[in-house]
């Protein structure tokens, strides 16, 4: 029996290793790259449906004259500069708190700060519309033990409004970057955190000079998810609002607003596809951003 040639072999596995990988590339490439070459095609479209016609850069000189757009933008980076950061401290904080050997009831602390990730938004919705209502519970505790005078307008004043959607983005996805950095602390040798114990290193310190660089990788990671997460912000807002971004335009986000240029107010999806790929330019620099500020300097 002739033997195989290393050649016809090599050509064999290649051939197979395709066969395995071919439909998963098929189903990426029709449910991934077709969308984002024909959304990028529709922005320079104008109409919907049937009635599309070509717009050229129209829809890009639309945007620089749109102050609903600009309004959207502003909201969104503001909850980008504000929300972000304090998620990603107060994360850490919990993780390292947690992740001390001495804590009791350990697992059921790391279950109850995970769990808003899982739970229905629309159950949470609620509750937080219950619970920030002008006779809700926050504005019964805040008003007896005197931080305030009377009931805060949460839903009805631009600014609280903003502080609302940020409460609610950070109670929700907190659990779920403080799991990340658990995990990361897991393989941090405790000799390095004993050593500086012994050597009266403060708990801050300790924190801030070995925590925080060993976490640097999984910090970086989560840094870029959140950005994504928040730029593309969209649950919160459409349920806590009931669509509407508001009060007037206060909470509109890049996401919501696509939302509304797709499916309400004279639907125009060039338009819309257009205000999507500023999302995407911005993720894409501030990704950049990120990667390079937190590049290994030799």
């Amino acid at each position: 029996m002739a033997k195989a040639r290393p050649g016809n072999l090599k050509r064999f596995y290649d051939v197979n290793g395709w066969l395995f990988v071919g439909p998963a590339l098929i189903l990426i490439a029709t449910f991934m790259f077709y969308p984002i070459i024909r959304s990028l095609i529709l922005s320079f479209y104008s109409g919907r449906g049937m009635m599309m016609k070509f717009a050229g850069f129209r829809n890009i000189d639309r945007l620089w004259h749109d102050p609903v757009f600009w309004q959207a933008l502003t909201n969104t980076m503001t909850f980008l500069i504000v929300q972000v950061p304090i998620m990603i401290m107060l994360a850490l904080i919990l993780a390292n708190a947690l992740n001390n050997p001495r804590l009791k009831f350990r697992g059921l602390f790391r279950t109850a700060i995970f769990l808003p990730c899982v739970s229905s938004l629309v159950a949470y919705a609620i509750l937080f519309k219950s619970m920030f209502a002008v006779d809700g519970i926050v504005n019964r505790t805040l008003t007896m033990i005197g931080i305030t005078d009377g009931p805060i307008h949460w839903f009805t004043d631009p600014f609280w409004a903003k502080v609302l959607i940020i409460l609610a983005i950070t109670w929700r996805w907190t659990g779920y970057n403080m799991i990340f950095y658990l995990a990361a602390l897991q393989n941090v040798d405790k000799s390095i955190y004993e050593a500086a114990r012994i050597d009266g290193v403060p708990a801050f310190r300790r924190f801030l000079h070995i925590t925080i660089p060993m976490l640097k990788p999984v910090i970086l990671f989560t840094t870029i998810t959140s950005t994504i997460g928040t730029l593309q912000l969209f649950d919160e807002v459409y349920n806590l609002t009931e669509g509407k971004g508001g009060p007037a335009n206060a909470t509109l986000t890049l996401s919501l607003y696509i939302y509304n240029l797709t499916f309400r107010f004279m639907p125009n999806f060039g338009y819309a596809a257009t205000v999507s790929y500023v999302i995407v330019l911005i993720v894409a620099v501030l990704s950049f951003l990120q990667f390079y500020a937190a590049r290994e300097r030799k």
